[in-house]
């Protein structure tokens, strides 16, 4: 009973972060909320993979639900017998867990390279990835920031909310594993045998 209470947590846990990542990957499209770069077309290419929106928003919300709809007690049994039932709950609730971290390992990784990559901005030579070829080294030399003309602040702007994003894919990541080390470890020791016997169904 503690197990599938801390799992509901862990699962309710899911459905924060994934709004928090929706709303910080919008935010990306409105350097300093203005709209005129997002219908130019003039951000940054990693802001199109909708990483927060889709994947580490919207599938993250529809795999949060469904393993709080696994962890309720009252849902209905795949056959007749309730042991064989408990076992398709935790293979189920392991594989969508599984899920989970795959799509905010997604995001993790495309907000990596676009914080890496750079903001896509205005400089001298006009619209270019200003430290495209820094390998990230920008991040830690705010002298060189001021290259970016335009938008104003979005080396800022990117680096806040694409480390922001990080943070909060990571965080599903580490949930989604500690569901699946916690399944798995139900199978291996023998609380629920995925094996299903002759004659339970």
């Amino acid at each position: 009973m503690g197990s599938r209470k801390c799992g509901g947590c862990l699962s309710g846990l899911l459905i924060p972060l994934a709004l928090w990542s929706i709303i910080v990957n919008i935010l990306l499209y409105f350097p300093n909320g203005q709209t005129s770069y997002a219908s130019s077309n003039k951000l940054t290419n990693y802001v199109w993979y909708f990483e927060g929106i889709c994947f580490s928003g919207v599938m993250m919300l529809i795999v949060a639900a469904v393993l709080l709809v696994l962890e309720n007690d009252n849902n209905c049994k795949c056959c007749q017998s309730e042991s064989c039932s408990k076992k398709y709950m935790t293979l189920l609730s392991m594989i969508f867990s599984s899920l989970g971290i795959a799509f905010s390992g997604y995001c993790l990784v495309i907000s990596a390279l676009g914080l890496v990559q750079g903001p896509y901005c205005r400089t001298l030579d006009g619209w270019e990835y200003a430290f495209e070829g820094t390998a990230g080294r920008f991040l830690t030399d705010s002298s060189i920031w001021i290259q970016c003309l335009e938008p104003a602040h979005v080396v800022e702007w990117n680096i806040i909310l694409f480390s922001i994003l990080i943070a909060l894919s990571g965080l599903q990541v580490i949930v989604c594993l500690i569901r699946v080390v916690t399944q798995l470890s139900k199978i291996l020791c023998g609380n629920y045998s995925v094996i299903i016997q002759p004659g339970i169904i």
